[in-house]
């Protein structure tokens, strides 16, 4: 599956990557991109992925919004609820939706992810950063804030004093500091951030799928719910899961002293 902004390819079994390839525009996100994405979630329903990759090309992993979008002769007079409307509540919906795939979604770092690229990446469960790349939302040198999720999901991430800091400040954090703040799984030279990716994507993949798939509904249900409601999701999906297909072969393979095979 190939647009004019990103790629679809499977490295491996049951592993997805998607590589944005608008590099010259530093991967921005154009309607052409979303349309991509939204077409590649849609198609990767069902039992056979078990997780996606998603990277950039050239300098940059992906470097926010579209500014073209956001000319005042093009939008009217209302042009901030227009760009809401049309624009901006499309980007919060997709990238939120990559928190509720059933799989897990690796954001390999290879460049610049700002803006809007680095809400994408805080979507994701799991970020690689290239040694090369930076990460921020530095939206207030141009008179504006990260208004797709980002905002909230870095506090959460790294705490409201560094998120304080390094929005208000419009820092381009290094991958060094952004691992030392527990933003990102790994940081690697630049020629291994796939190989990495495609290492830590095969490790999922021998995991039980229905679990992982239970175990991310309850983590991110747990930012939102009071503690004991969120306790009774956990006993739920425990319940659910106890019996299953998974279940049973993750047992047998315990007493056989055996790697588990998941379907």
């Amino acid at each position: 599956m190939k647009n004019e902004a990103m790629e679809l390819t499977w490295p491996a079994e049951g592993v997805a990557q998607v590589t944005l390839t608008r590099a010259a525009e530093m991967n921005t996100l154009t309607h052409a991109l979303l349309d991509g994405l939204e077409e590649v979630l849609a198609s990767l329903k069902g039992p056979g992925t078990r997780a996606l990759i998603i990277t950039g090309s050239g300098r940059a992993f992906c470097c926010g919004a579209h500014l073209d979008y956001f000319a005042e002769d093009r939008l009217g007079r209302d042009a901030g609820f227009v760009l809401r409307d049309t624009y901006l509540e499309r980007i919060a919906r997709i990238f939120d939706s990559l928190e509720e795939q059933p799989y897990p979604v690796i954001a390999a770092i290879n460049g610049f992810a700002l803006g809007g690229g680095c809400e994408l990446a805080l979507s994701c469960d799991f970020r690689l950063m290239s040694k090369a790349a930076r990460i921020g939302l530095p939206e207030v040198k141009l008179g504006a804030i990260a208004g797709a999720g980002g905002v909230q999901k870095l506090a959460r991430h790294v705490g409201r004093g560094k998120a304080l800091e390094w929005i208000l400040l419009a820092s381009h954090v290094d991958a060094e500091e952004a691992e030392r703040r527990g933003l990102v799984y790994a940081v690697t030279e630049p020629d291994q951030l796939l190989p990495e990716a495609l290492h830590l994507a095969d490790h999922l993949k021998g995991l039980s799928p229905r679990a992982i798939a239970q175990s991310k509904a309850a983590i991110y249900l747990a930012e939102d719910a009071d503690l004991r409601s969120a306790r009774r999701y956990g006993l739920e999906a425990l319940s659910l899961l106890v019996g299953s297909e998974d279940w049973k072969e993750g047992i047998a393979a315990f007493h056989a002293k055996r790697p588990p095979q998941f379907g």
